[in-house]
C-alpha cells in the first residue's frame, strides 16, 4: 500500500489490493501524504494543522502553506479575524470603513470611534470642532475670542456670517468680547473697573467713566476730580473726611454764589452777588440783599457767621478812622500853606541920616523886584545899592 505512516490510519494496510490508504483527519492523497483542504503542513513536526480561518472574515476555509487565510476586504491577520486599519467591526460578519469625515484614517476596530482627529476636530466621527474653534464652510477656524475676555468658545448663529463669542467675562462685552462693559475702561488692552470712589450713578449710560482714559463722568455729591476724589468749589470735607459739605461763605472782593431754597420748591434758586465794598454798613448790606421774613425762604447770608459779620464791622470802623485822620492832615497842610503866603519877601533896612541902606534881601523867589517894595515914586536906588530919599525933608516913616 505504501501508506504514509503519519497521515494514514495504518501504514501497512489498504482497502483492497491495490487501493487507497485510509487517511487521518487533515490528510489527503493516495498515500495520505498531503494535507487536506483547511489544513496546512507544519514544517517542524511534519504534520498537517488546521487553518482555523474565521468564517466571517475569510473567503474560505483554506489557507496557504504558511497557514494564512484568504481574507475579505477590510479584514486582516493570519486567520482573518481582525479588521484592517481604517475599518471597524460593524457586526459579527462585517468590517466597515471608519466614518471620520475625512479628518482621520483610523478608528477603534471594535467601537468605530475615530482616532487622532485632525483639522481642529473632535468627536466620535470627527464631526465637531474643538473648543475655541467654529465650523466654517469646509473646516474648523479659530474663534476670534480672547481667553482673557471670554470663555474662548464661539458659534455662528442662524442668519449670521461671523461667529459670536459664547460668553464674555466680567468687564467685557461685544460680539467678540473686545469692548469694555459699563463701569470699566481700557487700560493696556485690559478692561479695568472705573475708580470713582462711589460718587457716580452706577446706572449711567453708556459708562460711568470714559472708556479710553478712566476719567469719571458726572461726579455726584458735590465731588470733582479725575476719580471724583475731591470736593467741588465751595465745598470742603466734613470732619469725618467722607462727605463734601458747603463751606462757610465769606464776603470778599470775589463774587460768591449764595443759594436760597424753599421747602415747597423743586429746585434751589441761586444768584451771584456783586463785589461788596468793605466800607458798607450792615444797613447797606441789607439794602443790597433784603432778607425776607417769609417762612418759605431763607436769607442769602444764612451761612455768614456772627464772627465774620463782626470782623466786617470792625474793618468799616478802621477805614472811617483812617479817612478822618487823612482829612485832619489835609486841613493842617492847607493852613500851613496859607501862613507861608503871608510871609512876604522882606528887606533888612538900615536907617542913616541922609539915606536908607538895604543890607540884604530875603526870599526864595528869584528875580525879586526891588522897586516894588516902596510906594514912594520919588525914591531912587543908587548904583551902589543905596536907596536915596529925594523928598525935601529926607524923612521916611517906617
Amino acid at each position: 500500500c505504501n501508506c504514509s505512516a503519519v497521515g494514514s490510519v495504518d501504514a501497512g494496510s489498504c482497502q483492497g489490493t491495490p487501493g487507497p490508504c485510509v487517511c487521518l483527519e487533515g490528510y489527503a492523497g493516495p498515500h495520505c501524504e498531503s494535507c487536506a483542504q483547511g489544513f496546512y503542513p507544519d514544517p517542524s513536526r511534519q504534520r498537517c494543522l488546521p487553518c482555523g480561518c474565521s468564517p466571517a472574515g475569510a473567503i474560505g476555509s483554506s489557507c496557504d502553506d504558511d497557514g494564512k487565510c484568504q481574507c475579505k476586504v477590510g479584514v486582516t491577520d493570519l486567520k482573518c479575524d481582525r479588521c484592517s486599519d481604517g475599518y471597524y467591526r460593524l457586526n459579527e460578519t462585517t468590517c466597515e470603513p471608519c466614518q471620520c469625515n475625512n479628518h482621520s484614517t483610523a478608528c477603534d476596530r471594535v467601537t468605530g470611534t475615530c482616532l487622532h482627529c485632525q483639522g481642529n476636530t473632535e468627536g466620535k466621527h470627527c464631526e465637531l470642532c474643538k473648543d475655541g474653534f467654529y465650523r466654517g464652510a469646509r473646516a474648523c477656524h479659530r474663534c476670534p475670542c480672547s481667553t482673557v475676555a471670554s470663555t474662548g468658545t464661539c458659534q455662528i448663529r442662524p442668519g449670521e456670517a461671523a461667529p459670536t463669542c459664547d460668553k464674555c467675562k466680567a468687564g467685557y462685552t461685544g460680539p467678540n468680547c473686545n469692548q469694555c462693559d459699563s463701569g470699566y475702561y481700557n487700560s493696556d488692552s485690559i478692561c479695568v473697573t472705573c475708580q470713582c470712589n462711589g460718587n457716580v450713578d452706577p446706572t449711567l449710560s453708556p459708562s460711568i467713566c470714559k472708556p479710553e482714559s478712566g476719567e469719571c463722568i458726572g461726579c455726584l455729591y458735590h465731588t470733582a476730580g479725575f476719580h471724583c476724589q475731591e470736593c467741588e468749589d465751595g465745598y470742603v470735607r466734613d470732619p469725618e473726611g467722607t462727605n463734601c459739605t458747603r463751606k462757610e461763605a465769606t464776603l470778599g472782593p470775589e463774587a460768591t454764589e449764595f443759594t436760597t431754597s424753599a421747602p415747597n420748591a423743586s429746585k434751589a434758586t441761586s444768584f451771584p452777588t456783586a463785589v461788596i465794598n468793605s466800607t458798607l454798613a450792615p444797613t447797606t448790606i441789607q439794602t443790597l440783599f433784603p432778607i425776607s421774613s417769609s417762612d418759605n425762604s431763607t436769607s442769602a447770608f444764612a451761612d455768614v457767621s456772627w464772627t465774620q459779620f463782626n470782623i466786617i464791622i470792625l474793618t468799616v470802623i478802621i477805614i472811617v478812622v483812617v479817612l478822618l485822620m487823612g482829612f485832619v492832615g489835609a486841613v493842617y497842610m492847607y493852613r500851613e500853606y496859607q501862613n507861608r503866603k503871608l510871609n512876604a519877601p522882606f528887606w533888612t533896612i538900615e536907617l542913616k541920616e541922609d539915606n536908607i541902606s538895604f543890607s540884604s534881601y530875603h526870599d526864595s523867589i528869584p528875580n525879586a523886584d526891588v522897586s516894588g517894595l516902596l510906594e514912594d515914586d520919588g525914591n531912587e536906588v543908587a548904583p551902589n545899592g543905596q536907596l536915596t530919599l529925594t523928598t525935601p525933608m529926607h524923612n521916611y516913616k517906617a
